[in-house]
């Protein structure tokens, strides 16, 4: 999950070495926090947050079968 969201995140920013993705595993929830640079948050997040939520999409397909729910948080 980390890798798939460090991937989408380095193919949309323009400074991919900047890109920063920790995972915090609670009881209940898998929480991935994704930094970029701030000349790229706007890149990360889309008009209306629209990429932000296509990222999120896919991170919900991708982890279906988990048994803990996945959320992702942009810093």
């Amino acid at each position: 999950m980390k890798e798939l969201i460090e991937v989408i995140a380095k193919s949309l920013v323009d400074a991919p070495d900047q890109v920063v993705v920790t995972q915090t595993e609670e009881e209940d929830a898998i929480i991935l926090n994704l930094s970029v640079a701030p000349e790229d948050m706007g890149k990360v997040i889309g008009k209306q947050g629209r990429i932000a939520k296509a990222i999120r999409s896919v991170l919900k397909a991708a982890t279906i079968d988990e048994e803990k729910k996945v959320m992702l948080e942009i810093q």
